[in-house]
């Protein structure tokens, strides 16, 4: 495609796939609009599969660099707009925006930034930062999960959201969690499977966290199997491969550090296998999560 950025940073690979028991806008990497724009182009029934080597830097500015004319108009269609309708929500003239979609006028980064607000932009494209503690209750967790769509606490869901990789990062490094909230987690990566994974890896090991992100995803990865997703199955098997090397010796809990000696030591005789690999003290298996379904 014209105009496009040179392939040589690396990255995470992206799979986009649309169809049964994915909601819409779940499933894109942060900035990476490109390839949602590709994505409402496509119809429902249908999978389109994508790959990307591009940074996590590198994706912040793709869509607003790189998107051209022609992807304009086919998303302007996706959303069943008329051009004079895209035209004043975009704040432009409808002469222009035609000129635009022709490809004789360039897309700007202003119209790029506009349009980033005008078409609904997933949770997974939410601004990121560096990563900081911070000290939260039950309730933060629960009405974040209930904004992205999460059905177990559907009844809390709100106009804020948080990027979804933001939360489950805080999450992991909670010393205490809710066991409602902990047995949510293996839900984010399924609703959004691009996450972020190189932010998210990235910021597990410096905090010593990979262990319960390994077990996390590998219980996504036993949900997709159950609910008979071979793609996501696979996507997940990946992500606990690249986490394997990573894993450390150092006995953890799953969040729940104020754990009695006693609890500790009748998890160590009674977790499931997949705990056990993973170091952690915790009972939690994947016929557990009620909420967590393809």
């Amino acid at each position: 495609m014209a105009g496009r950025p040179p392939r040589e940073h690396p990255g995470s690979p992206l799979v986009v796939q649309r169809g049964k028991g994915i909601e819409q806008g779940m499933i894109f990497d942060r900035c990476a609009i490109t390839f949602y724009l590709l994505y409402l182009q496509t119809d429902e029934n249908s999978e389109l599969a994508m790959s990307s080597e591009l940074s996590h830097e590198y994706n912040s500015t793709c869509y607003i660099r790189y998107v051209t004319g022609h992807e304009f108009k086919n998303v302007r269609k996706a959303s069943a707009w008329t051009q004079a309708q895209a035209a004043a929500r975009l704040g432009v003239t409808q002469a222009y925006l035609s000129m635009v979609e022709r490809g004789e006028r360039a897309v700007s980064s202003e119209l790029a930034s506009k349009a980033v607000e005008v078409f609904e932009v997933p949770a997974t494209a939410l601004p990121l930062t560096e990563y900081k503690t911070h000290a939260r209750d039950a309730g933060f967790f629960q009405s974040m999960l209930g904004s992205l769509g999460y059905p177990g606490f559907a009844y809390l869901r709100g106009s804020v959201r948080l990027n979804p990789v933001e939360l489950l990062m805080e999450a992991l490094d909670s010393d205490e969690l809710d066991s409602r909230v902990t047995e949510a987690l293996a839900w984010l990566p399924l609703a959004y499977p691009l996450l972020n994974w190189d932010w998210l890896t990235a910021n597990a090991k410096l905090r010593d966290r990979q262990n319960r992100l390994g077990f996390v995803v590998e219980l996504a990865r036993q949900a997709a199997a159950r609910g008979g997703s071979a793609q996501l199955e696979k996507e997940m098997a990946n992500r606990v491969a690249k986490l394997e090397p990573s894993r450390l010796v150092k006995e953890d809990t799953l969040c729940r550090e104020s754990m009695t000696h006693a609890e500790r030591a009748w998890l160590r005789e009674h977790r499931p296998k997949s705990a056990e690999h993973w170091n952690l003290l915790t009972d939690l298996t994947v016929e557990q999560l009620d909420h967590v379904a393809i």
